[in-house]
């Protein structure tokens, strides 16, 4: 199953070409842009990412021989390793007679995800009649990230092989392996459809329903996985939208306190959609039965859903453009406001423990900067603090972290720890806490790379302990930072509370609008507080992280530039 789109993507909400509307229409379009945004955070909410299937191939050279009278018969099996360290297999290849530079034929399917990803191949030297993998000898192994080798020219990547506690006959002589990725061709199909409900239930008590559909593909598991869902189409109970596993299609009534109604669904493949387009039939929703005792009863509704346009294509993707040298740089602003409190003191959020225990503002640098460095090959990061005094200076919003009077780049996500450490060692915290002059200088970095016809997109993470001061000066910035390659990632420390702040995020609250009444082009500012992990496991930091793919995306898309290697 491919990507699943919309026409809101294509750059709907710049503000060049828009169309002179009365007050209560504006105010309408208005209400009905923010639900959507709300109902986008309600997919992520549902664990909905930028991923897709990609393929390793691999093959290996100069191999130990752990034979006596012939060459070894390897294979290799491929783990994915947690945080904690926990391996669980991906898959593994044939066994390959009598060689040491073996070529397999067998792929291994991985989930990619941005925001995650470690792989382990281990080799075995293998007895064909006898595959218990506990008897067979150890021939090797080597640990990367995937995105090591989606960001290598050819996607192509020659790991060492070495060992962690196997001990073998020749230690000496391991050999290399060679891991090569390719996206699936699935991933790659966009297909466009045009669905339309009739009769549907009314959910609210004083008006017409809101719909939205939210579309999810069935796992090989069982768990349904959101791909996508359509606008809010307020007040309206005959909605129309556009957007061989089967495709769970919800239609849900939008409801602004987050928790929708569901009106009702359908299961359907992607052949059997097909089928309904051609044939121009609807399929009766229908609502799971409220008796307990069977789970797989349900009520069929008179509410139908029509597939209107059905149109497969194929398109460019997130890795189509990193592997044709597209950059991700890193850029990072620290906050520091007095209060954060006594950086001396145990209770500051900038203190730094003699155990080597990471703070907050250590840890929100080091999750964002341990996904993004391997898509950045210089690995040189802009680096600021803003609310601060120098020594003998006036209060600076935006100061080189490392010192430098001109020079705000440090070598690799170290060099930021290190320069952290040492601003705290030469500034005095103060205020008060104002986003725009950091935000404005990432952007004219921005402005400069595109200015230079650099393939560069940049990734601005700004830790903060408390809400912003500069309301409109910060949206001015945002919104004029929106035409440019440039992402930014707010998170949130400490024990404030940040309802204030939500306002950065347009996905959960009004949309953002210049003191000159312009709004921003794209979405590309993410709001969240700083959390161990949500339900899934998956950290703030890493949901934030998930969105940059498609911001990427939108913006390459709007602005029809290509992947060009």
């Amino acid at each position: 199953m491919g990507n699943c789109c919309s026409d809101e993507m294509g750059g709907g909400g710049g503000h060049a070409g828009r169309h002179s509307v009365g007050p209560a229409a504006a105010a309408a379009a208005a209400a009905a842009e923010a639900a959507s945004a709300a109902a986008d955070r309600f997919l992520r909410s549902r664990g909905a990412g930028a991923s897709t299937q990609v393929e390793l191939s691999l093959s290996a050279s100069n191999l130990g021989d752990q034979e006596f009278f012939t060459k070894s018969n390897p294979m290799v099996i491929v783990y994915s390793k947690s945080k904690e360290g926990a391996l669980e297999e991906l898959g593994r290849t044939e066994v390959i007679l009598n060689s040491l530079n073996p070529s397999w034929n067998a792929r291994i399917n991985v989930h990619y995800q941005f925001e995650v990803y470690d792989i382990d191949p281990q080799f075995h030297d293998v007895n064909e009649k006898m595959l218990k993998l506990e008897e067979q000898q150890f021939l090797g192994e080597a640990v990367c990230l995937l995105s090591e080798v989606i960001t290598k020219q050819n996607r192509l990547l020659t790991l060492k092989l070495g060992v962690s506690e196997h001990n073998l006959p020749n230690p000496s002589k391991f050999g290399e392996l060679n891991v090569q990725v390719e996206e699936s061709a699935g991933s790659k199909a966009i297909m466009e459809m045009v669905f339309r409900c009739s009769d549907l239930e009314i959910k609210d008590l004083l008006s017409k329903s809101d719909p939205f559909l939210l579309i999810s593909r069935i796992s090989e598991s069982g768990v349904p996985v959101p791909i996508c869902k359509t606008e809010v189409r307020k007040n309206d109970l005959n909605p129309k939208w556009k957007p061989e596993n089967p495709l769970i299609i919800e239609c849900f009534n939008f409801s602004s306190n987050g928790k929708h109604d569901l009106v009702g669904k359908i299961v359907k493949s992607v052949a059997e959609l097909e089928k309904m387009y051609h044939s121009q039939d609807g399929e009766n929703f229908f609502v799971p039965a409220s008796t307990a005792h069977d789970s797989h009863s349900k009520e069929v509704l008179k509410s139908q859903v029509y597939v209107e346009k059905y149109l497969e294509n194929n398109r460019q993707t997130f890795l189509d453009y990193i592997s044709a040298g597209c950059q991700l740089n890193f850029m990072v602003a620290v906050d520091f406001t007095a209060s954060n409190g006594n950086p001396r003191l145990p209770d500051s959020l900038h203190y730094i423990d003699p155990t080597g225990r990471p703070n907050a503002y250590q840890r929100a640098i080091l999750e964002v900067g341990d996904v993004l460095q391997y898509y950045d090959p210089a690995k040189r990061f802009p680096s600021w603090g803003f609310g601060a005094r120098p020594i003998d200076g006036p209060v600076s919003h935006c100061f080189n972290l490392n010192g430098s009077t001109y020079q705000p780049e440090v070598e690799g996500i170290q060099g930021i720890m290190s320069a952290y450490i040492s601003a705290l060692r030469n500034v005095s915290l103060a205020g008060p806490t104002l986003f725009g002059p950091v935000v404005s200088t990432a952007t004219a970095i921005a402005n400069q790379s595109l200015a230079n016809n650099q393939q560069k997109y940049f990734v601005l993470l700004i830790v903060t302990d408390g809400v912003v001061t500069d309301f409109q000066e910060t949206i001015d910035a945002i919104i004029k930072a929106s035409d440019f390659p440039l992402s930014i990632l707010v998170v949130g420390v400490g024990g404030a509370d940040f309802k204030e702040m939500e306002f950065l995020d347009p996905n959960k609250g009004e949309r953002l609008e210049s003191s000159t009444g312009r709004v921003a082009s794209r979405d590309m500012i993410q709001f969240a507080p700083m959390k161990d992990a949500h339900g899934s496991g998956i950290s703030t930091v890493q949901s934030l992280l998930a969105e940059i793919p498609g911001q990427f995306m939108t913006y390459m898309r709007t602005r029809e530039i290509q992947a060009i290697s």
